[in-house]
């Protein structure tokens, strides 16, 4: 047994009061008058034999009584695992969850207002003396210091909502940090949560020296459906053309889910409404369909109709229609007039050509297509930047020239992943297959022609055929071998021809297939932004080439709020660095002084959708050894923390013993004679 303040133990010199009394106090004559002295004396023999014992009993009352007044003082208490050494300042993070999944209700109102309570008990459970730090999802720096304890209750009222989400160890390492610079003090860290799966993370490392316990608040179990994802269809959008955008949704509840209501909604308008059923546990995708889209960026928004966890309802996107399709056409000198008069027949398009000395490689990331043709070296620069383009996203089509170096063609070609012109054939044939379940073929027939009229061939380029597991066949000549081949590269892709795009080689210039081909693979290219972002997620946002200046400020702008990002340029395009800024779901608009450069959607993430959560077991499991899991009650955690911090305390029991003697000595003086 140990004693919290042991110097009260010098109190029971006290013990001594109670002796003197029962000395001197007890020791009063009496004068008796009474006619046979020898009767009198058998009477005052018993008398005193009886006095004796009540006397005795009344010290030892008295003793006792005083001895558990003392030891109650001393606060008594049997040491366990992580006790705390009493008297040493302490200091202790307490970390509130102030994510979504905190707005679900339970028997107390909302988990949130309950954690907030328990910070407080917690907090009152250690001394006057003793500091505090708060920390919650934000990890706000102004909760990065201690403080006392009326400072920290503040700071809990003043938690509210956040759309972060951080794991467990994310968590426990930023309260590492704060109480690493408090050496002399003994350090303790709570996490105030409900625990999701979903959102926890895996097992736990902390710091030897630092005790860890994990304050479980319990939620009622309730049904959730929320939008994981969005995307459209197509890669290009048009103005005025049908629009196909896919929804996947997600039944995170153990029933199925049924009527649910779904609506779109973009700019401000609404354009498709449905209701849906989901399996319990599941997911499910459904198309809608849309149009009437003028050019300019497109601010969509998914509405559901799911209560009563409403936090994840809503879900935004953004796209851009483009009035104008630019397209980039790199020849060796001289326009191909064949790729000219091809976008020329429609005007969606807005051909750019250029020569292979005078490319301006900054703007390669503003055209979703661009067209290699008629170049007979390609030099190192122009491979290293068309590589880059490819890899972000681009298309890149290579129309070989007569007489190319082919050692040229090879080292970019083989170098991005895709197949190169080997050698010259000079013998006449004509293509032999059409790949048309290659999804440039999708919109080019009704139905799949059976003598389909395929390009004849003078002559042509042999392509190396080393690289198959990512090639997508187009067009292929007698022999299995390759005319016209797409291959992905990064997040691009490349698609090789084996002749150039002059009639002394093939009939492909002028052949009907040529321009359905170069629409569709125009229309299918590009590399815009996603069309959403998750909050919380520290990653670059890529955006077309944004020259700033000190005068020409970037900035992300939603109604009366303003973000100023970390700016930084990068080969062909911008980044921006968000950091924590972005708290609130929405759409965005990124201005470059008062013009719109883009507009970006965010959206929180869909681990707090997940209602379900850890049991006290695997709890235990993420923990170390010596951590401690505290499953919240209608009691108050005040008296658990401290049986934690203090093991076994005993002033209690010391206080109900010390009134038992008390009362033992009032009944003895009272009831029991003493003569």
């Amino acid at each position: 047994m140990h004693f919290a303040y042991p110097a009260f133990l010098f109190a029971l010199a006290t013990l001594a009061i109670p002796v003197l009394v029962h000395l001197f106090n007890f020791r009063r004559y009496q004068k008796v008058y009474f006619s046979n002295v020898q009767f009198l004396k058998e009477v005052k023999e018993q008398q005193s034999s009886r006095r004796n014992l009540r006397e005795r009993l009344i010290l030892l009352s008295r003793l006792l009584a005083l001895t558990f007044l003392v030891l109650a003082f001393a606060r008594p208490y049997i040491a366990k695992q992580n006790t705390i050494a009493p008297g040493k300042q302490q200091a202790v993070s307490i970390f509130v969850d102030n994510s979504y999944s905190m707005q679900t209700l339970n028997q107390e109102g909302n988990l949130l207002d309950e954690a907030k309570r328990r910070a407080k008990e917690i907090a009152s459970a250690y001394s006057i003396n003793d500091r505090f730090q708060l920390l919650t999802q934000d990890f706000e720096g102004k909760h990065q210091r201690l403080v006392n304890r009326d400072e920290f209750n503040d700071a809990v009222d003043g938690v509210k909502m956040s759309a972060q989400s951080r794991t467990l160890q994310q968590i426990i390492t930023r309260q590492q940090s704060l109480l690493q610079a408090q050496p002399n003090a003994m350090q303790s860290a709570y996490v105030i949560s409900d625990f999701q799966k979903s959102a926890t993370g895996s097992t736990v490392k902390a710091d030897s020296g630092l005790n860890v316990k994990l304050v479980q608040v319990q939620a009622n179990t309730m049904p959730n459906v929320a939008v994981d994802s969005v995307w459209l269809i197509s890669a290009v959008h048009r103005p005025g053309e049908t629009e196909k955008l896919v929804v996947k949704l997600h039944n995170y509840a153990a029933e199925d889910a049924k009527g649910i209501a779904l609506k779109l909604m973009v700019n401000g308008a609404q354009k498709a409404l449905g209701t849906f059923s989901i399996a319990a546990r599941a997911s499910r995708q459904d198309t809608l369909t849309f149009s009437g889209l003028q050019p300019g960026w497109q601010q969509g928004e998914i509405q559901l109709q799911d209560n009563p966890v409403i936090f994840d309802n809503k879900f935004y996107f953004t796209f851009n229609v483009k009035a104008k399709m630019p397209v980039l056409l790199i020849n060796g000198g001289k326009p191909n007039p064949y790729l000219q008069a091809a976008f020329n027949a429609d005007e969606f398009f807005a051909p750019t050509a250029t020569a292979d000395g005078n490319v301006n490689y900054s703007g390669l990331n503003a055209y979703p297509l661009v067209v290699l043709s008629d170049v007979k070296s390609i030099s190192t620069g122009l491979a290293q930047q068309l590589k880059i383009f490819v890899t972000k996203g681009g298309t890149l089509a290579v129309f070989p020239a007569d007489g190319a170096d082919l050692a040229t063609y090879r080292n970019f070609l083989q170098s991005a992943g895709a197949g190169y012109p080997e050698k010259l054939i000079t013998g006449a044939t004509r293509v032999s297959a059409l790949n048309v379940q290659n999804p440039l073929f999708k919109t080019v027939f009704e139905d799949a022609p059976r003598n389909p009229d395929l390009p004849i061939v003078k002559k042509y380029y042999q392509l190396n055929a080393a690289t198959q597991t990512n090639a997508e066949t187009l067009m292929e000549l007698p022999g299995r071998q390759s005319f016209w081949t797409g291959y992905r590269s990064g997040s691009g892709k490349i698609y090789i021809s084996a002749v150039p795009l002059s009639e002394d080689y093939s009939n492909l210039p002028r052949h009907a297939l040529l321009l359905p081909i170069m629409f569709r693979m125009a229309l299918l290219s590009g590399h815009d932004q996603p069309l959403f972002y998750t909050i919380g997620n520290d990653a670059a946002i890529e955006t077309a080439p944004l020259q700033t200046s000190d005068k020409q400020i970037v900035k992300l702008v939603r109604g009366s709020q303003t973000f100023i990002p970390d700016v930084r340029q990068q080969e062909g395009s911008t980044l921006l660095y968000l950091a924590d800024q972005v708290q609130q779901p929405g759409t965005y608009q990124l201005k470059k002084q008062d013009s719109v450069a883009a507009v970006i959607a965010f959206n929180n993430s869909r681990k707090e959708s997940d209602l379900t959560y850890l049991n006290k077991a695997e709890l235990k499991q993420l923990l170390p050894d010596d951590g401690t899991v505290i499953q919240t009650g209608k009691a108050s955690l005040k008296d658990t923390i401290a049986q934690t911090n203090l093991g076994l305390q005993l002033w209690k029991l010391c206080i109900i013993l010390a009134l038992i003697f008390v009362a033992a000595e009032i009944l003895l003086i009272r009831f029991l004679p003493g003569r």
